[in-house]
């Protein structure tokens, strides 16, 4: 008997593409569509028991066709796709009657994992069985921004290893990194590693939501607590029952609501604004900074207990720099991917554009780098990446150097009498600077000759920008 298809509607070519090849790979058969009225005809034609559907879709919304289509066929299983990460999507999108939401972007294994569980009819948020060991679920991916998992060296194994052991258990992970670093990709592995991962992944930027509406948006309020709050509308907590919930710059949070979230990790429930009694929820909480956490206590931005609540598995990720020839790995890997998507063949690196990228510094880290090879996909036909297809600011490789300090830097090397009787702060910053100024700013460099790690120099760089 032929396998009945699964129906994929999703507008955008070059991921519809991605979509079906790894569905195909997978053994499904896979019918797709463009558009609403295409999915709907497709739907009633084929008989597809499983449905994965793009919200945004050119001639309709997404949502109300998916509730078309359980009113014809309440038994289909839907898995509503979205680039769309807002709760209030997500929620409404399951109160419809969706059978799992997946927030773009996605790892392949997440995604065929939705798909397994919908052919079988088991629910998206209920709880797996603790999983066997197995490989952390990270290189292979949909989109591209997963390349900050791809490489082999040793730093990058060693957080493989961490994530391993942390995913079986229910501690609260706190992961640090500098920007693009790929901290929310980390926490989306815990997540597939555990026994939560059929769950929900859901993720919150404190940084980007405005202190009064954070509230609201962790722990929900309810219709008419406040100007403008017009229905109820559950949080981030809530939505995360059975799942895990991500705080990401969780140290940009407002102090009030961080006795809130404190209390939270205390009892486990959560209360919206507005509501006269709190709800039990059972979460898992994963959070993350570019900042020092220990610092950020010191300057009373982030209350000590629930630092101390929150720091039990610290997990810092590397910035590229230190993370040897994973620069090539990513970069070779973002080029073949990015290459398949434009339709176009790439040769690989050149030796020199290789070079190039070992010895940039990539303030960036891996967001930096995959733009590059956007850059020069987007630009050129095709052929071996030479150095005149990145971008200038790339080229040029003092595009690369960090802004100076407050203080200018010494333009000759400082006497051993000129330090004495200063604080040792002090001494320390005129010794930086001054070898930072003998090598025209190049942060490596000087690094190196003071044998401390790039990363800390840029870290001391910025406290005293600050």
């Amino acid at each position: 008997m032929p396998q009945t298809p699964l129906l994929l509607i999703e507008d955008t070519p070059s991921l519809q593409m991605v979509y079906r090849s790894v569905l195909t790979n997978a053994g499904h058969a896979v019918r797709t569509a463009g558009t609403a009225a295409e999915g709907l005809a497709a739907f009633l034609e084929t008989g597809s028991s499983v449905i994965l559907l793009d919200l945004m879709l050119p001639d309709r919304d997404g949502l109300d066709l998916m509730r078309e289509m359980l009113a014809l066929r309440p038994e289909v299983n839907v898995i509503v796709i979205t680039a769309n990460g807002s709760i209030n999507k997500a929620v409404e999108a399951m109160r419809a009657g969706a059978h799992e939401f997946l927030v773009k972007p996605f790892d392949e294994t997440r995604f065929l994992g939705a798909v397994d569980n919908a052919l079988a009819g088991r629910s998206g948020p209920r709880r797996a069985p603790p999983p066997a060991p197995r490989p952390v679920v990270t290189p292979a991916a949909l989109l591209p921004e997963t390349g900050a998992f791809v490489g082999s060296s040793a730093a990058m194994s060693r957080i493989h290893a961490k994530i391993r052991s942390v995913a079986r258990s229910m501690a609260t992970v706190f992961i640090t990194g500098e920007s693009g670093t790929g901290k929310e990709l980390c926490a989306l592995a815990v997540h597939d590693n555990s026994a939560r991962a059929g769950g929900p992944f859901i993720a919150l930027n404190c940084g980007a939501i405005p202190q009064d509406l954070l509230e609201s948006e962790v722990f929900g309020h309810v219709k008419g607590s406040f100007t403008g709050a017009i229905s109820d509308k559950p949080g981030a907590a809530a939505a995360a029952d059975g799942g895990t919930l991500f705080l990401d710059e969780i140290c940009e949070m407002a102090p009030a609501l961080q006795t809130k979230l404190l209390r939270f990790l205390q009892t486990s429930t959560v209360q919206p604004v507005g509501a006269t009694r709190p709800r039990k929820v059972n979460v898992r909480i994963v959070c993350a900074t570019n900042q020092d956490p220990l610092d950020a206590v010191r300057r009373g931005q982030f209350r000590e207990d629930l630092y101390y609540r929150l720091y039990v598995v610290p997990i810092h990720m590397p910035p590229l720099r230190e993370r040897d020839d994973d620069v090539i790995e990513i970069a070779e890997a973002a080029l073949a991917r990015f290459a398949a998507e434009e339709g176009r063949r790439f040769d690989g690196l050149s030796p020199e554009v290789t070079a190039l990228f070992r010895r940039l510094p990539w303030p960036g880290n891996v967001r930096q780098l995959l733009n590059v090879i956007r850059h020069v996909v987007v630009m050129n036909e095709g052929g071996p990446v030479t150095p005149d297809m990145l971008p200038d600011i790339v080229a040029d490789e003092g595009g690369f150097t960090p802004p100076p300090a407050t203080l200018a830097p010494l333009t000759q090397e400082p006497a051993l009498d000129t330090l004495v009787g200063r604080p040792l702060a002090e001494i320390e910053r005129i010794v930086i600077e001054a070898t930072l100024a003998r090598f025209d700013g190049s942060v490596p460099k000087a690094a190196r000759v003071l044998e401390i790690a790039p990363s800390t120099l840029y870290r001391k760089l910025d406290g005293w920008k600050g």
